[in-house]
C-alpha cells in the first residue's frame, strides 16, 4: 500500500516532503543516487501472436439467448463441455498447445461465473451415437442446458480450432467460431472464445483477454519494474526496464498504454508507456516529487500527487504534462488520486481529518466530501467500472483490509480478514472481483477475492515482491 512509514499525524506538515508511498518511502531518497539515467528502454519480450479469426462454422438458427446476472443472483447456465475432438490425435507441439487451450478455455468459462460446467469425468456415461438428436437428449438426460462442441487439429505449424455452443432444448447451433494461430497463440485463442462465449449469453465479455500491470522486484533485487500478466497469473510480460524504480501504473480507458511514476530521472515523475510498442514518455519531470497518476476517461487529462515547498497536493494536467492546475490545497497531505470512469469525480487519499481518509471531489476540485468513515487508516481508493463503489485498504484493529464502500450510501464492508496486510485493490472491468497485494511474511504477493462475497481467493504471483495491480479494460 502507498502510504508514509511515518504516520500521518494530525494536518499540520512538516516543511520537508513526505511521500505517500510506502514502497517509495520504504527506499528513501537514498536510492536516487542508485537510479540509472539512460533513456528507457522498450519491453524485453513480445506480445503473443494473436489468433487469427475466420468466419464462424456453420450454424443453425439463431436464437435470443440471455444469461441475466445481477449481484449475488447469478442464474448458472448448466454446460456440457466434452473433451476437445481431435486433441487425442495431435502430437509434440500440437499436442501440448491443444492440452493448454483446453485448460484455459475451461477455467475462463468456470471463473465467469456464467456456466455450471459438467466435463469429461462427468460426461463419460454418454455414448454418442452420430444421430444428433439423440446425442442432445443425452446431454439434457444429465441437466445440462447447452453444450460446448470444440474441435481442434493442425494445419502445418498451425492449429486450428472451432467452437460451436449448442442450445439443447431446440438443437440449435447459437454461436460459431474458428480460429487459427501458432502453438504459442493457444493461450489467446482460448481467451478469445471463452470471451465470445459470455459476451454472446450476457451481453458483455468476459475477463479472459485483461490483463493486469503490476510491479515487481523478480528481474533484479532491489529495483522495481512493470510488467503485465494475464487476468489467472500467466502469461507475463515485462514493461520497463529502467534500472531504477517504477511504480503504481495506471490504465487508460481504452487500454491503449498505462501511466506510472519512476526514478528514472533521479526524482520521482509520471511518465507513459504504450501498451503495444513499450515506447515510453516523460509527462511531469520538473520539481522533486511526482508521483501516483490517474488518468481522466477520455485520456485527455492527468491527475498526479505533487509537492511544491513541502506540501503534497492533488494536480491536473493535459495529457502531455502541460497546463496545470492544483486541485488541493490544504495543509494536510493529499495524494493517490483516483479518476472514476464515468469522469465526474475523483476520489482521494488526504489526513485532514486527522488520520488518512478518503475522499470525492469534481474535476475541477471542488465540493470535496469524505467517503470512508470505518478503520483508523485509509488509502488507495479504486473505482468499480459503474462508478458506484470504492475499494480501498482500511487499517481495523491493527490490520489493513480489503474494504468496498458505496459511494452514494456509504455504506461499507470488509472483504478480507485474518492475518496479513491486504492492500493496492483494483476492480475487474466486469467488477466482479478484486485483486489486491497480501504482505505475509515479509513477501507481497497478488491474490484475487470476489468483489461482493470475498470468496474464491486465488493467488496470482509467486516469485519476488509484488504490489501495485491495476486491472485493464476489456482488450481486444
Amino acid at each position: 500500500m502507498r502510504r508514509p512509514t511515518q504516520p500521518l499525524a494530525g494536518p499540520r506538515r512538516s516543511a520537508a516532503p513526505r511521500l505517500s508511498l510506502a514502497i517509495v518511502m520504504a527506499l528513501g531518497l537514498a536510492l536516487i543516487a542508485l537510479v540509472t539515467t539512460g533513456a528507457a528502454q522498450p519491453p524485453s519480450e513480445p506480445s503473443p501472436t494473436p489468433a487469427e479469426t475466420a468466419p464462424p462454422a456453420p450454424a443453425g438458427r439463431q436464437t435470443d439467448v440471455v444469461a441475466e446476472l445481477t449481484g449475488n443472483q447469478r442464474g448458472q447456465i448448466r454446460l456440457a463441455l466434452p473433451e476437445l475432438e481431435g486433441s487425442s490425435r495431435l502430437v509434440g507441439g500440437g499436442a501440448t498447445a491443444a492440452s493448454e487451450l483446453d485448460q484455459v478455455l475451461r477455467a475462463d468459462l468456470a471463473d465467469s461465473g456464467v456456466f455450471e460446467i459438467q466435463g469429461p469425468s462427468a460426461l463419460r456415461v454418454v455414448a454418442l451415437t452420430g444421430d444428433k438428436s439423440r446425442d442432445y437428449e443425452q446431454y439434457r438426460s444429465l441437466g445440462n442446458e447447452m453444450l460446448l462442441a470444440c474441435k481442434v487439429f493442425r494445419q502445418g505449424e498451425r492449429l486450428v480450432f472451432e467452437g460451436r455452443l449448442i442450445d439443447l432444448a431446440g438443437g440449435d447451433s447459437i454461436l460459431g467460431k474458428r480460429y487459427r494461430g501458432s502453438f504459442a497463440s493457444a493461450r489467446r485463442i482460448a481467451h478469445t472464445f471463452a470471451d465470445e462465449v459470455v459476451r454472446f449469453l450476457t451481453g458483455r465479455p468476459g475477463l479472459g483477454l485483461t490483463r493486469i500491470a503490476f510491479v515487481s522486484d523478480r528481474a533484479e533485487q532491489g529495483r522495481k519494474e512493470i510488467y503485465f500478466m494475464d487476468w489467472d497469473g500467466a502469461n507475463l510480460r515485462r514493461m520497463t526496464a529502467h534500472r531504477s524504480t517504477s511504480l503504481s501504473p495506471a490504465w487508460t480507458a481504452d487500454g491503449s498504454g498505462f501511466a506510472y511514476t519512476s526514478f528514472v530521472g533521479g526524482s520521482p515523475g509520471v511518465y507513459w508507456a504504450d501498451a503495444k510498442t513499450g515506447a515510453k514518455q516523460a509527462l511531469v519531470t520538473d520539481g522533486s516529487f511526482n508521483i501516483s497518476p490517474t488518468l481522466s476517461p477520455d485520456g485527455k487529462k492527468i491527475a498526479f500527487a505533487r509537492s511544491l515547498s513541502g506540501n503534497i497536493d492533488i494536480f491536473v494536467a493535459d495529457r502531455s504534462g502541460a497546463q496545470r492546475s492544483r486541485l488541493t490545497n490544504s495543509r494536510a497531505i493529499d495524494t493517490n488520486p483516483a479518476w472514476s470512469p464515468q469522469g465526474g469525480t475523483i476520489a482521494f487519499t488526504s489526513s485532514r481529518s486527522g488520520s488518512p481518509q478518503i475522499y470525492a471531489m469534481d474535476p475541477e476540485g471542488a465540493n470535496v466530501r469524505r467517503i470512508s468513515f470505518q478503520g483508523s487508516y485509509n488509502d488507495n481508493a479504486a473505482w468499480s467500472a459503474d462508478g458506484t463503489r470504492i475499494a480501498y485498504s482500511s487499517r481495523q484493529k491493527g490490520r489493513f483490509q480489503i474494504a468496498v464502500t458505496d459511494v452514494v450510501t456509504l455504506e461499507t464492508r470488509l472483504l478480507t480478514s485474518g492475518p496479513g496486510s491486504h492492500e493496492d485493490p483494483t476492480f475487474s472491468p466486469d467488477g466482479r472481483r478484486i485483486a489486491f497485494v497480501l504482505k505475509r511474511g515479509g513477501a507481497r504477493q497478488i491474490w484475487v477475492i470476489d468483489s461482493e462475497t470475498g470468496g474464491g481467493l486465488r493467488q496470482l504471483t509467486r516469485i519476488g515482491n509484488n504490489e501495485s495491480p491495476s486491472w485493464s479494460p476489456y482488450l481486444q
